[in-house]
């Protein structure tokens, strides 16, 4: 049976979670609970050496990095093509948002929400600048493809990566208002895939209580990031 490591509130998990629903794929679920350092562990870094989550183990394959997960999960389940295009174009666009995702969105946005609701850091005019400008860039690839969703105009692996990072701006209450398209995007995907929008809900819900309750990641441990102290 296939099995995936993860956390239940990550997106990067979350993301792999949709994949896995949306291709009716049997796995077993494991949780990894990071509150303990559990992917600090020596068994943990065996299937990962990066220490991240999630980490897929099929057979004889184990490997992390969730978008590599999301395109080996298709190459090898999605025959037809629905969440990964088998046209060429298609998939470069797919690919490219899953780029996007990785390198400027996603990073902006663990910045920006994540860092300061985890760790020891603080939201910055900078992180918001930077946060604001790949928003302004995500908008302008609605506008210019009128897609309905990220990359296509039907439902992609990168809305599953995209969608889960996104949820973390709606955990410290960020309004998407100023940019209509990406904002419709978000919220048309919650009514249109409630079975998917599921499993992001949950991991929204810990993050938003997380955002509400600082002193829950006091007792954490990380070998980079500076942890929390207490306000109080």
């Amino acid at each position: 049976t296939m099995k995936l490591y993860a956390v239940s509130d990550g997106p990067p998990s979350l993301a792999c979670r949709q994949a896995l629903k949306a291709l009716n794929i049997n796995y077993e679920l494991i949780p990894v609970d990071y509150c303990k350092g559990e992917f600090l562990t020596k068994e943990y870094e065996e299937l990962n050496p990066q220490r991240e989550i999630p980490t897929l183990v099929d057979g004889d394959l184990t490997m992390g990095e969730s978008h590599a997960i999301l395109q080996y999960l298709c190459d090898k389940y999605d025959k037809e093509g629905k969440y990964y295009p088998k046209d060429p174009k298609a998939r470069a666009l797919v690919n490219h948002r899953l780029c996007f995702n990785l390198t400027t969105y996603y990073r902006n946005i663990s910045e920006y929400a994540f860092g300061p609701m985890f760790f020891e850091y603080e939201r910055t005019e900078m992180g918001l600048k930077k946060l604001k400008m790949s928003l302004d860039v995500f908008e302008k690839y609605f506008t210019r493809t009128n897609f309905i969703y990220c990359a296509a105009n039907t439902l992609t692996i990168a809305d599953f990566a995209m969608i889960t990072a996104t949820i973390g701006l709606e955990a410290i209450n960020f309004s998407l208002q100023p940019w209509p398209k990406v904002n419709k995007w978000y919220n048309d995907f919650k009514v249109k895939h409630p079975e998917f929008w599921e499993i992001a809900a949950g991991g929204l819900k810990e993050l938003s209580d997380y955002e509400k309750n600082p002193d829950m990641t006091m007792t954490w441990v990380h070998p980079i990031h500076p942890m929390r102290k207490s306000k109080k």
